[in-house]
């Protein structure tokens, strides 16, 4: 059996974190559920390499950009695939998020929790032939 693949999701709508950690435990990942980025962002300072991060960008405390601009300014997480996944959907925001390092972008939306899962693995099995 494969190792299982980590996985960090933040997001600081409980309901939604509670949802997509329970859907991606399911299918087979490890979870750490965070509910603020700058919590998520210690983890990684203190030495967790989780292989996708899955990151919203409206959140109090740290946006997903700002979450970003830290894995960039502290040289953190350089093999992890981090994917948006935000109710924005304009245009600037898709390309503001992959400008900032994201592999992928997810819209809540228009996307249910399975479709998240099949997108995530998707992206990171891209990643890998890359």
């Amino acid at each position: 059996m494969a190792e299982k693949k980590t996985i960090f999701i933040i997001d600081d709508d409980k309901f939604l974190l509670d949802m997509y950690s329970l859907k991606f435990t399911d299918s087979g990942f490890d979870v750490s559920a965070f509910s603020d980025a700058t919590e998520a962002l210690q983890k990684i300072v203190d030495g967790a390499k989780p292989q996708i991060i899955l990151l919203d960008i409206m959140m109090p405390v740290m946006d997903g950009f700002g979450f970003m601009e830290e894995l960039k300014k502290q040289n953190l997480a350089k093999s992890s695939v981090v994917i948006f996944l935000s109710n924005l959907g304009q245009k600037e925001d898709i390309e503001k998020g992959m400008q900032s390092g994201a592999r992928g972008y997810i819209i809540k939306a228009s996307s249910t929790p399975t479709e998240v899962v099949e997108k995530v693995k998707q992206i990171t099995s891209e990643n890998k032939t890359q």
